[in-house]
């Protein structure tokens, strides 16, 4: 009985010491908005807390410097060692946003950084009759002044898609007059390269030739055989791309020719 007592005793020792050592080394977060970051770095730094500036915005509300939100939130239990997000006020906004509209996207991007501003995102549609790398609008919009971030988005005009078609065959076609048909369509003519056929006869013929009962004469022997050359007349074997894909003007055309 006495062994049990003491065992029980040493479980419940044990218990709570875990939870001490646990909970021990848990703070409650203070307060932060309003402090200025120096004093809101001591007020962390005395509960083993750090603290980072992550962001700034402008407020109308909160002086320039403070600080205007942190996470987690004030009271909230958290470790020794944890670190406290908090955003940082730029105050009241002093620029005025510009009239960026109607300008490329490298023109408004400068005109906006010598404001002391930044690009947040830029977004891209097409649209029909404005060319472009064109900026159709902006948010915040024009001479807003109520802005949370100094940061400014762009929608740009993007180039139209080359129209599309539809690869034909090619295949049995002179060369010629498939190469006057991509002109036409607006299509380049890529690489072509001539197909030679095995011919077994030719083979045999050449092969008999090199037999010691018909000598070579050395000259001839060191003279390289020229490549087959392509011609309006060669007849297209292959194509890439192959008929029915897809394909945009201006797109290269590639043949295997005979």
């Amino acid at each position: 009985m006495l062994a049990l007592v003491l065992v029980i005793v040493a479980m419940v020792s044990a218990l709570t010491a875990m939870r001490f050592a646990i909970h021990g080394q848990e703070v409650a977060v203070p307060p932060l908005v309003g402090l200025a970051p120096a004093d809101a770095e001591r007020a962390v730094a005395g509960l083993g807390l750090q603290i980072s500036i992550e962001r700034q915005y402008y407020s109308p509300q909160i002086p320039e410097g403070r600080i205007m939100s942190q996470l987690p939130m004030p009271g909230t239990k958290v470790r020794r060692g944890w670190q406290v997000r908090v955003a940082q006020s730029l105050g009241k906004m002093r620029v005025t946003i510009p009239d960026v509209t109607g300008q490329s996207e490298h023109a408004a991007e400068l005109n906006i950084r010598r404001r002391g501003l930044d690009v947040d995102s830029t977004a891209e549609v097409q649209a029909p009759g404005i060319p472009a790398d064109q900026v159709l609008a902006q948010s915040p919009t024009a001479k807003e002044t109520q802005v949370a971030a100094p940061k400014i988005s762009f929608l740009v005009s993007a180039a139209p898609d080359p129209p599309a078609f539809v690869m034909p065959s090619f295949v049995g076609q002179p060369l010629g007059s498939a190469s006057r048909s991509l002109q036409d369509a607006g299509f380049r003519l890529g690489n072509v390269n001539v197909v030679v056929p095995a011919n077994p006869d030719a083979q045999d013929a050449a092969s008999t030739a090199a037999s010691p009962a018909a000598p070579m004469p050395a000259a001839q022997q060191a003279q390289p055989v020229a490549p087959a050359q392509p011609s309006p007349a060669s007849i297209i074997v292959t194509q890439v791309p192959v008929a029915g894909q897809k394909v945009f003007a201006g797109a290269a055309v590639h043949f295997d020719v005979r």
